[in-house]
């Protein structure tokens, strides 16, 4: 069903604005090209492959979906299980090739489509398919090209042996699972050795997992599907790294997988030396090891320690050209993250850093905050001096990418995307044919209350000062995620929500990034209390600001923790809070998985307090404001479990609600379904509040 609102129909046809920008960008080891995915325009869903000549500035179509396999539909169900529960790892939707790997020089890359593998000399425009033993996944080319690894079922193959190269002994090979994919920022499960003489591969043990299962009701012919799923206080995956050298050779790499059982990241550094980084259950204290891939001897380089936990900061801990050790560091105050090398903090505390891109022309390549934490901007940081030069300008979501001496800067502001390349003392633009944005929103920031919390409210184009609304609160509001970002794509909806007539409000509580650390760390051992409070005090702030928001009329909606959050508010707080939709909640984090919640939690065990504080199922009998529950049955991130177990409990204790169930569909809403859900919920809203 296609939408008759003209926005939501745009919507649903450009992929959210997506279709047609380019994405997974490489940039060759010496800088001179790019290989990227993007479809054809705005509204093509299929991605292909190309490559950008830096010296010409020309484009090239080096690899095309459409005509390699004329007949694929790209459904997720034609995909191999491992491919397709990766893609919700990373949340890939797009059509075509949805990932690839390609060499340093970026002259040979590979991709697989449902299960076939095919190689593609990027120079000549020439692919081939490669012949596999079964449904492949995550095929990576050797360092010259001139083999490929992939897997299939669970062991690690090549493509020029029949053979596999790991032993059939019971274990996953070279997949990442499925906690390292989703909550530890580690996709994958086999590197090459840069001879090309060896794979550095996983092996995973599942079998001490429970399973969850997944039957669509709305195909009752079809036999349900199951996979191990780590949940919070039981048992993780046994999980191993090994040498698995082509001529036959294998050799185990050991550390204390007991103390510390995350594998975080991996790779070679040379033939002779592995890097990797290790974290304990709890992430409180994270390794960077060196091996030595002849003896399988490991050695630590460096040691965080953090008593709440370590949040991640991409790019470290690692190990420059001279030895030293880069790592996260927060100021002694914890006003500020930054990096330290050798143990020395380098940045100071004007700067929250969130991302070590690499390096550039000698320096640290880095995107941070500074100031306004709804901009971020990139810098070059100076290992020695720390002396910092910003290199983007203007308010906005900056980010970066870096090969030898070429640099992608993308400036996500008011006024849409740019992408700038640099390159030979030359800058010019990054093709893209996306959909411009059919709003330029300019949300009103503010940071409320004593904890300088930060907001933003969105009215309607054209709204008169002295109508009040009613307030939407459109939230996340977990871990992980910044909701209060000058980045455009993500207020465009919330100006369609304005516009149905509401005055839409957002507000990133203590627990969300970016802020400070000790702003992130609030929530440490119990989830509810800090963003409910925080939420609460946020909308109160901004009322005596903003008379316009009538708070006697408050609906709020999120996904996932938003969900969560979302339904908390009906339950906790009915005297805000005035009707919810609640989409893909974790209701009780009892049954979610073991990475994400142990980090902010602890173990069930040590902290059942908490846990039981955070859950939602037994506060069922409280709820007296309208509650609409979305779910999709095939979400195997947020299990539907989670929605069904409370919607039983408001049921038992006799408290309407509603429930929109979502046969087939995942914890992802591509395809216009966020859309159409968007729709049901504006129904909803506008029956409950009036």
């Amino acid at each position: 069903m296609t939408s008759t609102d003209s926005f939501l129909a745009l919507s649903a046809r450009t992929g959210r604005f997506g279709y047609g920008a380019p994405r997974a960008v490489t940039v060759s080891d010496d800088g001179s090209r790019l290989l990227f995915l993007r479809s054809t325009g705005s509204e093509d869903p299929v991605e292909r492959l190309w490559l950008l000549d830096l010296a010409t500035r020309q484009e090239h179509l080096v690899a095309d979906p459409v005509t390699l396999a004329p007949h694929r539909t790209g459904a997720l169900s034609d995909l191999p299980a491992l491919e397709r529960r990766l893609r919700e790892r990373v949340r890939i939707w797009a059509l075509g090739i949805g990932s690839y790997a390609a060499t340093a020089d970026c002259s040979v890359a590979v991709f697989a489509l449902d299960g076939r593998v095919f190689r593609t000399d990027t120079v000549g425009a020439a692919t081939t398919e490669l012949p596999v033993t079964g449904p492949a996944f995550d095929p990576r080319p050797a360092p010259d090209g001139s083999s490929v690894a992939y897997v299939t079922g669970s062991a690690l193959h090549l493509t020029d042996r029949q053979e596999p190269l790991s032993p059939a002994d019971g274990g996953v090979w070279g997949v990442a699972e499925f906690a390292a994919a989703e909550e530890l920022g580690r996709s994958r499960g086999h590197w090459w050795s840069p001879d090309g003489a060896a794979l550095l591969a996983t092996r995973i043990d599942e079998s001490a997992l429970p399973l969850r299962h997944f039957a669509d009701p709305a195909h009752p012919e079809l036999a349900p599907e199951s996979f191990a799923y780590p949940q919070a206080g039981g048992p993780n995956v046994d999980l191993q790294l090994w040498v698995l050298a082509l001529d036959g050779r294998r050799r185990q790499l050991h550390w204390n997988t007991a103390a510390f059982p995350y594998l975080c990241a991996a790779g070679w550094e040379s033939n002779g030396e592995i890097l990797l980084t290790v974290a304990d259950r709890l992430q409180q204290t994270v390794l960077l090891l060196t091996a030595d891939p002849a003896t399988g001897e490991t050695r630590e380089l460096s040691r965080t320690v953090d008593e709440y936990w370590i949040e991640d900061l991409p790019g470290t801990p690692a190990r420059l050209a001279d030895g030293r050790l880069l790592t996260a560091a927060d100021t002694p105050d914890g006003s500020a993250r930054g990096v330290a090398l050798d143990g020395k903090i380098l940045s100071d505390e004007r700067l929250q850093v969130r991302r070590v891109v690499g390096l550039l022309r000698g320096r640290l390549l880095i995107e941070a905050g500074e100031g306004d934490p709804a901009d971020q901007h990139v810098y070059l940081l100076d290992p020695d001096s720390g002396a910092a030069e910003r290199l983007s300008e203007g308010p906005g979501v900056h980010s970066a990418l870096a090969g030898g001496e070429t640099l992608l800067l993308t400036s996500a502001g008011p006024d849409g995307i740019r992408r700038r390349l640099h390159h030979g003392g030359a800058e010019f633009a990054f093709a893209d044919h996306a959909a411009p944005l059919p709003y330029r929103v300019t949300p009103k920031l503010a940071r409320v209350t004593e904890l300088g919390l930060p907001t933003a409210v969105v009215y309607p184009r054209g709204h008169r000062p002295g109508r009040r609304l009613p307030v939407l609160v459109d939230v996340y509001g977990g871990p992980g995620y910044q909701a209060v970002a000058n980045e455009p794509r993500r207020w465009q909806l919330r100006q369609w929500w304005a516009d149905q007539g509401f005055a839409v409000v957002t507000t990133d509580n203590r627990g969300t990034p970016f802020v400070s650390p000790d702003f992130t760390r609030a929530i440490f051992r119990r989830f509810s209390q800090v963003a409910i409070d925080d939420q609460v005090a946020a909308l109160r702030a901004l009322a005596e600001t903003e008379p316009d928001l009538d708070l006697g009329r408050v609906g709020v909606r999120g996904w996932s923790y938003g969900g969560y959050f979302a339904a908390l508010a009906v339950l906790r707080r009915p005297d805000v809070f005035h009707a919810a939709c609640a989409g893909a909640p974790p209701t009780d984090f009892r049954l979610y998985d073991t990475a994400y919640t142990e980090r902010y939690l602890g173990l069930p065990q040590d902290n059942p307090e908490g846990y039981e504080a955070d859950c939602l199922v037994s506060d069922a009998a409280k709820l007296t404001r309208p509650l609409l529950l979305i779910h999709g049955l095939a979400d195997d991130n947020v299990h539907p479990s989670h929605t069904l177990l409370l919607s039983e409990a408001l049921t038992r204790a006799g408290r309407p609600h509603s429930v929109l169930p979502l046969p087939g569909v995942s914890h992802m809403t591509p395809g216009g379904l966020n859309e159409r859900l968007v729709e049901a919920e504006l129904a909803f809203l506008r029956g409950a509040l009036g």
